[in-house]
């Protein structure tokens, strides 16, 4: 008997052949679940216009890219407080980067979300992750 190699599903040949829809999968996921947390959380208010989609997709866009670039950097960096808080410590993480995307969104267009507190940042990234984990799930992105 010989060995091949891993087995891959289809799906998992699928995403790597297709990075740029995976990207974009992600992408509206993203802007689902920031649309749910703007909704959901008090102290999340939409400015910078009057199209709120538009604000929307643009900050989920920045978010995403945000979460490519320095997600996994702050991840490394904060892995012995992640284990020492029994994982709590990635939600900081992902409270740091969602007020990353807000000051990016602002800064480059002039629009994005409003966070009045830490606390609805740290409650607007349990929701957006979550979300987003559900929206991923149904469209059958990892």
């Amino acid at each position: 008997m010989s060995y091949n190699g891993p087995k891959t599903s289809r799906r998992q040949a699928y995403q790597r052949e297709r990075p740029l829809m995976n990207f974009i999968a992600r992408w509206l996921a993203t802007a689902v679940a920031v649309a749910a947390a703007a909704w959901i959380v008090p102290g999340i208010d939409i400015v910078g216009g009057d199209n709120a989609w538009i604000i929307i997709a643009a900050f989920a866009l920045v978010l995403s890219l945000v979460n490519i670039g320095l997600k996994p950097i702050l991840q490394t960096l904060s892995l012995p407080l992640t284990f020492l808080t029994f994982g709590i410590f990635y939600l900081i993480v992902n409270t740091l980067l969602l007020y990353i995307a807000s000051w990016l969104t602002d800064g480059l267009f002039g629009m994005g979300l409003h966070i009045a507190t830490f606390g609805s940042a740290f409650v607007a990234s349990i929701v957006i992750s979550i979300v987003s984990s559900l929206v991923n799930s149904l469209i059958g992105d990892k």
